[in-house]
């Protein structure tokens, strides 16, 4: 079997607070794009096993295997016995940048939990079990833009206009763990994110993790400032950074940006796909 993990990324993200439990309260608009990590699995072995190649393979390459959100995926979803072997083995072309804002392990886990559900049922729970991994984990599952709150893993989905519009990614190689971002937030709310049509009200919504981001890793404005100068729909920081996104009305415009930030900034990393 294989699915792709796909690339999360946050076309709006309003903080509303801090909570008691440590978490913060925010208002999201996650959108997907139809690239990423690519997950192959083979079923009917001795065991679990977890292998992880591709670009950013080494960025996990600290962490214990069980350690991975793969695996607990594995353990925190029921697979029903057989009456043979019921291993799965998994492998992961990692093609994400890792602590990047593109949901990277969530979406992976979000790809392996619907591998699962399709081959053994959807657990009425299944909501529940994906937030315990991660916030951003429920969203990833469903894959489709949607408006999230609380946490981030209350949904309501959205039929969006935005689907098909092209989307360019582009990260400066440099990690930013989450934690130290939402620390970084002023604490300051600046209002929810408006209701209607994406289009209207996308454009005019924040990120407002994107000014402490910044000043952990100055290269997000640079980013940014970059992606502006290719005349984009939007460009934005995505999740809690350091990678921006920009959305183009046409694959041409896009593909042209994508070559004049390859020029400039030969160094940065890059992924072209399209809104699903």
């Amino acid at each position: 079997m294989k699915a792709t993990a796909y690339a999360k990324i946050n076309l709006a993200l309003h903080v509303r607070g801090r909570r008691a439990d440590g978490y913060h309260d925010i208002e999201t608009i996650f959108a997907f794009v139809d690239v990423g990590d690519v997950l192959s699995v083979r079923t009917g072995q001795a065991e679990d096993r977890l292998q992880v190649l591709g670009e950013f393979a080494d960025a996990l390459g600290g962490s214990p295997v069980g350690d991975n959100i793969l695996m607990q995926a594995l353990n925190a979803f029921p697979r029903p016995g057989t009456d043979g072997p019921d291993g799965w083995h998994v492998t992961l072309e990692k093609n994400l940048p890792v602590a990047a804002g593109l949901g990277g392990g969530s979406a992976d886990a979000g790809a392996l939990i619907r591998l699962i559900c399709d081959t053994y049922g959807w657990p009425g729970d299944w909501q529940e079990r994906a937030a315990r991994l991660g916030a951003d984990v429920p969203a990833c599952v469903v894959s489709r833009t949607a408006r999230g709150t609380g946490t981030g893993t209350e949904l309501d989905v959205i039929d969006s206009e935005l689907t098909g519009m092209a989307v360019l990614l582009v990260n400066p190689r440099k990690p930013l763990a989450t934690g130290p971002v939402f620390k970084a937030w002023n604490g300051l709310d600046q209002g929810p994110l408006a209701q209607g049509a994406l289009r209207e009200i996308v454009p005019k919504a924040r990120n407002d993790l994107e000014d402490g981001a910044r000043a952990l890793v100055p290269a997000i404005g640079q980013v940014v400032g970059a992606l502006k100068a290719t005349h984009p729909w939007l460009a934005r920081m995505s999740g809690s950074g350091a990678s921006c996104f920009a959305l183009y009305e046409t694959a041409e415009a896009r593909d042209a940006g994508a070559a004049e930030i390859a020029t400039r900034h030969p160094d940065w990393w890059q992924m072209s796909g399209m809104l699903l």
